[in-house]
């Protein structure tokens, strides 16, 4: 069963860097971004229930927690091989076509800059409705789920920079 999972969500992971990919001219510079900051050369940094805007997508980070060893249960989950920082993070479209949110294209740094992914397998185990990120939002609509983070344990994450695709600027959110 566990397979199973893991093949639907490469699947949907390979469909969603198609999407996202397709939408990346349409977000960049278009009218969806009128209300944002201009172009993307310095991404705006904002703090944790702060809105910040990427493309097609408005961020409102609610919540960090790391020291997470583990998440699921007996039968189905993901152990670390660190500790799990989980990301509450609420999504907004808004631009005017639906859009993909895509989980590993965010990406959180520790003070020293050093770079993680997010760990899409256990953000299954992480959002009771798993597909909540995986499906796409249409203009207007939000969606709320966690975004996972594998790090070492002795790291503390200081901020996120999140993207409304994998070729977008991204908006830096600082979880100081």
């Amino acid at each position: 069963m566990r397979k199973t999972t893991t093949l639907a969500l490469i699947a949907t992971a390979l469909v969603a860097l198609g999407c996202g990919a397709g939408s990346t001219d349409e977000g960049t510079g278009s009218k969806a971004d009128a209300g944002g900051a201009k172009g993307n050369d310095k991404p705006k940094t904002t703090k944790i229930g702060q809105p910040a805007r990427d493309g097609k997508f408005e961020f409102t980070v609610k919540s960090s927690k790391c020291g997470v060893a583990k998440i699921g249960n007996d039968m189905l989950g993901a152990k670390a091989q660190g500790q799990f920082c989980l990301v509450t993070i609420n999504v907004k479209n808004i631009g005017k076509e639906s859009q993909m949110f895509d989980g590993s294209s965010q990406k959180a740094y520790a003070a020293d800059g050093t770079e993680y992914s997010s760990d899409s397998s256990a953000a299954l185990y992480a959002n009771k409705n798993a597909e909540t990120f995986l499906n796409d939002i249409n203009p207007g609509n939000q969606v709320t789920g966690v975004v996972v983070f594998d790090i070492p344990k002795n790291v503390k994450l200081a901020k996120l920079e999140l993207h409304d695709s994998l070729f977008s600027g991204g908006v830096t959110v600082s979880l100081a």
